[in-house]
């Protein structure tokens, strides 16, 4: 930085030339104003929870009040005596304040956190704080005061906060050089907290938003810096073609979602038909999907490629001795319940004094009266003789005091009016000082169990202001969605084979499939060569194609059969393998990659099909079988690189395909992940059992419902709403006990899945709003047990659930449980759940396949089979 030069005027009119450093001016300035901002701005201070705007509004609102509404216009009038900035600033921050719903009573229009609807104008809205604030916010004796900017007005450093508000409100600030972001927590679970630190346990505390939705907080990391919070809204199926959303991620708005779903669907990434704000009290927004679109894959393409699933990274910081300091949130609520522990000791000492005041005066008065000490002063002629005729009264019970009698006290004395002495009663008067010892007693006491009191203090908080302030947000952990699996199809694959362009842009020649911009391509050419590339407008991966086909990284399911000639030796090899992971656009060789290696024959085969083919070898080979037959279940599937086997030394002349085959994968061992409500092949959550192509899952819920679906990983099931989940097995009966709204009675049935109808719900229980579903079995042998009121006594019973009732239609309604009030009924304990199916194999291992397991060998099993 250059030195800048200044003209300073002289008293005859010439100026003087002064040489000024602002090198150093600017260094100053600049960390002046980053000290200002971090301290007076943006990062709340730790006692209160609050940055100084919201702590000058709360005080100008606690100057105005008088129990009835304020406009707004007034308080940011009020308040403008406080904070040295815009009236602007003040209206945002009462606004926002506003809509926490804690300190501040509204009326009027304050918008909508929910749909991001504005608040009216400040004239026109109105504010008082609440019962809550007036309680634990403010104490003028416990407050610690300083001049406010123009030193006309006092106002608080802090403000003696008894309870963890920064928590309860959330903050977020952005300063110099650093921010805050501090969620915001529920406020029942903030004081069981504060009561669990109070009583010496640890504590683990997470957000709860006022938008409600799902979140996971595997990765809160307390609220530090580097932490993350996964956000999802909830969306309901309301049938197959409509999806509601219930609630909305913390941070969104209806509106900014519909956008974000919107700009989706025009990207390709889903497909859906309308989207509807139906939004009045309760947040609903319907999604109409397109035809054939499945409700699971949308859902997870909503949470992949919009606003209905976003990501929260906290950062805790707030001021403690004018520092900014980064904590966690437990840190924060032990500051804070200690701080609230502090504050009541000083409140109660504040109160003690007080009462040992009242009961001194109040003694001092009875003695003064009784002793009619007031007469001797009657003759006195001077003040000073007055003073010392009462101390002189007084001497003889000086001792019974807690302190010296001061020439206040004596002063005091002399103000009684002549009214009050001849009406002096001594009974009321020991009377009142009972009452004031009785309560200084309970403050001593209070006073040597604290921590006691702290407690019964938080516990009246809960009991007062805890009601309608139940968590919000469902704590949930969320699945993975991989965007490419989830994504609709948005464009179409063609290849050109001879001249080796594949492309969504080669609208002219040969058409593959429909596939998703966000997809790989696999390519496989005749000399034996295998690339995997982006998909794009058109690429070139090298002429004569033999196959191409969207790449799916990972899949075990994928198996690709290959007959080829070797370059060198001029034998035919046979192999199996699959493509698990790739480095794109790479070329691999599949043959030995020696030259005028040449691929005969390939299939692609996506669950593990192992064909027959026939061989022709040319009329000149000297073999005696020139046509043979060959079964690729045979030979084992190995890796990309193995050689394979040979097939055969003799030239080929043609080979062409003969029967199709059956996997020899075997079925795959699907788990149900209660947590997440997903399906999975990674041995996470329960076994459901083995399945094959066309076998199903059914499904019970608790409102009554079952369907029965795929077993696709993608599938969806709410947990809390899932009462059994298991293999589909039609000839198997099923056993229903279900509570009758409308009779208030317990039913049984016992009836088989007579559906065909796939991914549909059918309701097996009475329509009555209060009906649900108890118990659902398929055992053969299910058994219950239950308790039944007979007058005053309970009597345990035990039952065949096949002894009380045939095998019935599902639409029947059932016999009636019992003749008796029911206490309790659940499944023997034998049969808390259907086990699932075994897969056939005793000797499998859970998450093995059934036939063959894949085989990373480099080595050629050298069979000669001709």
């Amino acid at each position: 930085m250059s030195d800048t030069t200044e003209n300073i005027p002289e008293e005859n009119g010439e100026s003087l030339h002064q040489s000024i450093p602002v090198t150093g001016m600017y260094k100053d300035w600049f960390l002046d104003y980053a000290s200002y901002v971090i301290l007076e701005r943006a990062v709340p201070a730790i006692q209160d929870g609050l940055k100084p705007v919201q702590r000058r509004i709360l005080h100008a609102m606690k100057e105005m009040d008088d129990g009835r509404f304020n406009k707004v216009a007034n308080i940011i009038g009020q308040s403008m005596q406080y904070h040295p900035h815009g009236d602007a600033s003040i209206g945002d921050a009462i606004v926002n304040l506003g809509q926490k719903e804690l300190l501040i009573e509204t009326q009027g229009n304050w918008g909508d956190i929910r749909t991001g609807d504005s608040a009216a104008a400040s004239r026109y809205i109105e504010a008082r704080l609440s019962k809550f604030a007036l309680e634990v916010v403010f104490n003028p004796q416990t407050t610690e005061w300083q001049l406010s900017y123009d030193g006309r007005k006092k106002e608080p450093v802090t403000l003696p906060v008894k309870f963890p508000l920064l928590l309860a409100q959330g903050v977020e600030g952005i300063a110099v050089g650093l921010s805050t972001k501090i969620l915001p927590h529920n406020f029942c679970e903030l004081i069981e907290g504060s009561i669990q630190i109070l009583e010496g346990g640890a504590t683990q505390i997470l957000p709860d938003f006022p938008t409600g939705g799902m979140a996971d907080f595997s990765e809160y990391n307390e609220g530090k810096r580097g932490g993350r919070v996964k956000v999802r809204a909830r969306i309901e199926e309301e049938d197959n073609k409509i999806l509601l959303i219930k609630d909305i991620p913390f941070g969104t708005t209806t509106n900014s979602l519909i956008e974000s779903i919107i700009k989706a669907n025009d990207k390709g990434k889903i497909k859906i038909k309308k989207v509807v704000d139906n939004t009045a009290k309760d947040v609903e927004i319907q999604i109409q999907l397109a035809p054939g679109q499945s409700p699971d894959m949308t859902i997870d393409a909503l949470y992949a490629f919009t606003d209905c699933e976003v990501s929260i990274s906290p950062n805790a910081c707030v001021i403690i001795d004018e520092k900014p300091v980064f904590l966690s949130v437990n840190d924060i609520l032990r500051f804070n319940t200690e701080q609230t522990k502090v504050l009541l000791k000083r409140e109660l000492e504040i109160r003690r004094g007080e009462l040992m005041e009242k009961l001194l005066f109040s003694s001092l008065e009875k003695i003064f009266i009784e002793n009619r000490i007031y007469r001797d002063i009657e003759e006195c002629e001077t003040w000073e003789a007055v003073i010392q005729t009462i101390d002189k009264g007084l001497t003889p019970f000086k001792p019974q005091f807690y302190r010296e009698i001061t020439t206040e006290d004596i002063v005091r004395l002399t103000e009684i009016k002549i009214k009050r002495i001849s009406k002096f009663d001594a009974f009321k008067a020991d009377e009142l000082m009972r009452k004031l010892q009785e309560e200084l007693n309970e403050v001593n006491h209070h006073l040597k169990h604290l921590t006691a009191y702290a407690i019964d203090y938080y516990r009246n908080l809960l009991q007062k202001y805890g009601k309608g302030r139940e968590r919000k947000t469902e704590i949930r952990a969320f699945d993975t969605i991989e965007a490419t699996i989830v994504a609709a199809n948005n464009a179409k694959l063609y290849v050109n084979r001879a001249d080796g362009f594949i492309g969504y842009g080669l609208k002219k020649d040969e058409f593959v499939c429909d596939c998703s911009d966000l997809d790989d391509v696999i390519v496989f050419r005749k000399d034996g060569v295998c690339v995997v590339s982006k998909i794009q407008d058109k690429g070139f991966v090298g002429k004569d194609i033999i196959h191409v086909a969207v790449y799916r990284k990972g899949d075990e399911r994928m198996v690709y059969n290959l007959i080829y000639l070797d370059g060198t030796s001029g034998k035919t090899m046979v192999k199996r393998f699959q493509v698990l992971a790739v480095t794109r656009d790479r070329e691999y060789d599949l043959t030995k990659g020696t030259k005028g290696s040449k691929v005969l024959y390939m299939t692609a085969n996506p669950n593990g099909e192992a064909e027959i083919v026939t061989i022709y070898l040319t009329q000149g080979a000297k073999a005696k079988i020139k046509v043979f037959d060959f079964d690729f279940s045979t030979i084992e599937i190995k890796g990309r690189a193995a050689g394979g086997n040979i097939l055969t030394k003799y030239p080929v002349r043609k080979i062409q395909h003969k029967m199709d085959g059956v996997s020899t994968l075997g079925g795959l061992n699907i788990y149900y992940d209660a947590s997440i409500g997903r399906l999975n092949t990674d041995q996470r959550g329960r076994l459901i059992g083995n399945f094959l192509g066309d076998d199903k899952l059914i499904v019970f819920y608790k409102n009554g419902d079952y369907e029965v679906t795929g077993f696709e990983l993608t599938n969806r099931y709410e947990p809390s709403h899932v009462l059994l989940i298991e293999k589909f097995s039609p000839d198997r009966v099923v056993s229903a006990i279900y509570y009758d709204g409308g009779s208030k009675v317990y039913f049984v049935k016992r009836f088989l899945i007579e559906t065909t109808s796939l991914n549909k719900k059918f309701n097996i229980i009475s329509d009555h709003k209060h009906s649900y579903l108890k118990l659902v079995s398929t055992d053969k042998q299910a058994q219950i047990k239950m308790t039944v009121l007979k007058g005053k006594e309970k009597e345990e019973q035990e039952y065949d659930i096949d002894m009380l009732i045939d095998v019935k239609g599902w639409k029947a309604i059932g016999n009636k449980l019992s003749q008796h009030p029911i206490d309790a009924v659940s499944l023997s304990s034998s049969e808390k759940e259907t086990p699932a199916e075994a897969t056939g194999d005793e000797d499998l291992e859970i998450g093995s396949t059934v036939d063959l397991k894949v085989k990373k060998d480099e080595e050629d099993d050298q069979l000669g089979l001709f």
